[in-house]
């Protein structure tokens, strides 16, 4: 598992790529910029690991692209300490991002071969969520709640009730909204039965299932 100054080079040009997309957040920078993304990915791609694209993990699932994770984690406006819920661990790599900027991070996945995977993996880096669980996003982590944050890395027909329910008054839900392109679509929860409905353009994301693979 090895992390060269050429992979540090790298990430310090993605770094600045994501500024030059509108990336400002400091905290989300600097996460990217310590967080060796190649070794969340299968080893043939490990020469693109620093391109803002994303790649298959297995699983049928995807490491998102760069942009993406920081877009989605710089609208979580992350506090430290701040308990955020994750549905859709993947790869580890937002997990990551997520637990660099200081935060409480509990992360639920669907797909077991993944799940087993990313446990394995972020403990080796030194990156300790919280919590890791496999299970069903669209359930949410009810005796954990409430969260500060909840970012969805999976595109949604709907925004599950659940996770509505577990968000704390003045808490932000992220979620992809969409069946084939998403809309990146923030809730930031005004009171017991109000939220503010923000949409910030198009994404793409593989699909939210329920249940458990």
């Amino acid at each position: 598992m090895k992390d060269t100054a050429k992979h540090q080079g790298l990430r310090n040009q993605l770094v600045s790529t994501l500024q030059h997309k509108g990336i400002t957040d400091l905290r989300v920078l600097d996460a990217i910029k310590k967080i060796p993304r190649h070794l969340f990915l299968n080893s043939s791609f490990e020469d693109y690991a620093y391109q803002d694209k994303a790649f298959p993990i297995g699983a049928g699932q995807t490491i998102s692209q760069p942009y993406t994770v920081a877009f989605q984690s710089q609208l979580l406006e992350i506090k430290k300490e701040h308990k955020i819920l994750e549905i859709g661990t993947g790869s580890g790599y937002q997990t990551a991002v997520l637990c660099m900027m200081g935060a409480k991070v509990y992360s639920i996945e669907r797909q077991n071969e993944l799940f087993k995977q990313t446990s394995a993996l972020l403990p080796k880096l030194g990156i300790r969520p919280k919590h890791l669980t496999f299970g069903d996003g669209y359930k949410g982590l009810p005796t954990y709640g409430p969260f500060d944050g909840i970012i969805v890395t999976a595109g949604a027909p709907f925004i599950p009730k659940p996770l509505m329910a577990q968000l704390k008054i003045g808490g932000r839900l992220v979620i992809p909204l969409g069946e084939e392109v998403q809309i990146m679509t923030l809730l930031i929860r005004k009171n017991e039965t109000q939220f503010e409905k923000h949409e910030l353009g198009e994404f793409r994301f593989v699909p939210l299932l329920e249940d458990k693979n």
